[in-house]
């Protein structure tokens, strides 16, 4: 059976997180062995939110890598791009955007439901308001097979499909891939303030590149159960970050569901639970934290290794775009 092709990345907004751990990095750590994968540091992205700080992402790019290299997605397997490297990734969206409405870019529910939280009213970048079609120049482009993403971006990669279908009958060509959704498993890992979401700009994470220290006061300062005010008092796993840390991270499954059950029916502090989990979360983190130092020390390597990726990348996505132009009848020359 030949390799699916994959596409998935990041915007280079600032250091990852363990929830980036969860909801993706592991999965491409086991996906790049079995599948021809493309990780893309999608900085052009990052600029319909940050096109005034332009250096906050450049300064991103870097830490991303570092990120990727230092959790064991290996540059061998795996292709690492900076997307607004490859060019023909913008020619394709100008393309795509003649085969989509205005009116059907507006309804899109992940571009409503996150104009709603930006509080962008009227004021939306149009950047902003293409970016789906972006997204379908980026998945074609590489042909990807698959395309793995949370439950609440589906809508964005069903108007991928459109655009494939859409390009495929006007052109009566097979040229674009029409991508499968690979949607997520695993829940969403909450912040440690027992936010549903862990966020960079929102200060609950506990981020990869984290020190050992840094590490053992957030996981001292951890949201748990609110009613659990003493320790004979019983307490509530459900919704308790600690708990769901542990469910993530932690290998000895039975002593977790043991420290469960002495919870739920009181006699277990707090802190007795946090000690435990800053073992763990130390156990996972320290191998991570030596492999990014040996990267950190030659970053002109890894700048080699974004830029041969880079290569690869634009070499893939232009062989697409001249199959496009073909299709169109554009190919002039």
């Amino acid at each position: 059976m030949s390799k699916k092709t994959i596409l998935t990345g990041d915007r280079p907004t600032g250091p990852l997180h363990l929830g980036h751990f969860v909801g993706s990095l592991k999965a491409r750590i086991e996906l790049q062995e079995e599948h021809r994968q493309f990780v893309m540091i999608a900085d052009a992205q990052a600029l319909t939110d940050y096109a005034d700080r332009p250096e906050l992402v450049r300064q991103n790019i870097l830490q991303v890598a570092l990120d990727y290299l230092s959790v064991g997605i290996d540059p061998k397997k795996t292709t690492i791009f900076i997307q607004s490297l490859v060019p023909a990734l913008f020619e394709l969206t100008v393309y795509y955007l003649n085969l989509v409405t205005w009116n059907r870019l507006k309804h899109n529910p992940t571009v409503k439901l996150e104009i709603q939280q930006k509080g962008y009213g009227e004021n939306v970048p149009a950047g902003f308001m293409v970016y789906p079609i972006s997204q379908a120049a980026d998945i074609t482009a590489f042909k990807a097979d698959l395309v793995p993403v949370g439950e609440d971006q589906i809508p964005m990669i069903e108007q991928t499909i459109e655009v494939v279908r859409k390009f495929n009958r006007m052109y009566n060509c097979g040229v674009l891939v029409e991508p499968k959704v690979m949607v997520s498993s695993i829940a969403r890992l909450p912040g440690i303030d027992g936010k549903a979401k862990m966020g960079k700009s929102l200060g609950n994470a506990i981020f990869l590149s984290d020190s050992a220290d840094d590490v053992a006061k957030k996981v001292k300062g951890m949201y748990t159960d609110p009613g659990h005010l003493r320790v004979e008092d019983p307490g509530k796993v459900e919704g308790n970050p600690v708990f769901t840390y542990l469910d993530a991270f932690g290998k000895d499954k039975s002593k977790i569901e043991e420290l469960k059950a002495h919870y739920q029916r009181g006699g277990l502090g707090d802190s007795v639970v946090k000690k435990y989990l800053g073992e763990v979360l130390q156990e996972f983190l320290e191998p991570i934290r030596q492999r990014r130092k040996e990267f950190e020390k030659d970053p002109a390597e890894v700048m080699r290794l974004l830029k041969e990726g880079t290569r690869i990348a634009q070499d893939t996505a232009g062989k697409t775009l001249s199959e496009v132009r073909a299709a169109m009848g554009i190919d002039y020359f």
